[in-house]
């Protein structure tokens, strides 16, 4: 199922927000051998990384302690199907968190 995805973030903020979530994709994986570079935009939550739904769990409580209250993880799945969660991409939570923290900024660049 492809999702339309909103363009309402730019390039920049994309990579920092990209590299930010590989970080915690990281610590929430440590143990796991990941090669550098392995996570990008279109890499799958479930069939690329093989997250388990307590390993989303900790992401989710990593990007509160990151974002605060801008971004709630739970909230963005919980309008999604399951066929959705199981394709879930990076790229498109990086999209999401974006939206947020542009609409906590007042919708400033």
């Amino acid at each position: 199922m492809t999702t339309s995805r909103p363009a309402v973030y730019d390039g920049a903020h994309e990579a920092e927000v990209l590299a930010e979530l590989t970080a915690m994709i990281r610590h929430v994986l440590e143990g796991y051998e990941l090669e550098e570079g392995e996570i990008t935009m279109r890499t799958r939550f479930g069939s690329d990384l093989e997250l388990e739904s307590i390993d989303l769990v900790t992401l989710a409580g990593l990007l509160e302690e990151r974002y605060g209250g801008a971004v709630n993880f739970a909230e963005f799945v919980a309008g999604m199907d399951l066929e959705e969660i199981i394709e879930l991409d990076v790229g498109r939570l990086v999209e999401h968190i974006c939206v947020c923290l542009k609409a906590a900024d007042g919708g400033r660049p």
